[in-house]
């Protein structure tokens, strides 16, 4: 579940919302539990120290809900609320077992299309390289 999740916060917005909303007629109600935005402390480590610390603020948006006694939650970077409601949908569904194998599949694909966007960044970051010598 957690690679799940990991890949939904990431996954395209646009078609995220489009999947989730295919998985709304499959569940009898939802309650919505939270549904909001806010800024998050981002943690990075020192790699020269060790030690955590704090980078900034990153603005979140959080969605948590409620289907019977299982419950599903997003959260997803910037203020995209509706992005964070269908990550919810999407992990509620799985929780429950309802389309499983849709929910699977889509995350699958956005995992690939998210593995790709990342091979392509660090291409990029990686033809800004420079090598120094020192003498």
């Amino acid at each position: 579940m957690t690679d799940a999740l990991s890949t939904l916060a990431r996954a395209d917005a646009a078609r995220l919302k489009s999947f989730a909303e295919t998985l709304v007629p499959e569940f009898a109600e939802i309650e919505v539990l939270q549904s909001r935005s806010g800024l998050v402390m981002l943690p990075i480590r020192d790699t020269a120290k060790g030690v955590a610390f704090h980078l900034g603020e990153v603005l979140m948006s959080e969605a948590h809900i409620r289907s019977g006694d299982a419950q599903g939650y997003g959260m997803r970077k910037g203020h995209d609320l509706e992005a964070s409601m269908a990550m919810a949908l999407v992990d509620l569904a799985l929780t429950q077992g309802i389309a499983a194998e849709r929910c699977q599949a889509f995350c699958e694909n956005e995992a690939a299309a998210l593995s790709q966007r990342d091979i392509e960044t660090l291409r990029r970051v990686e033809a800004t390289r420079v090598d120094m010598e020192t003498f």
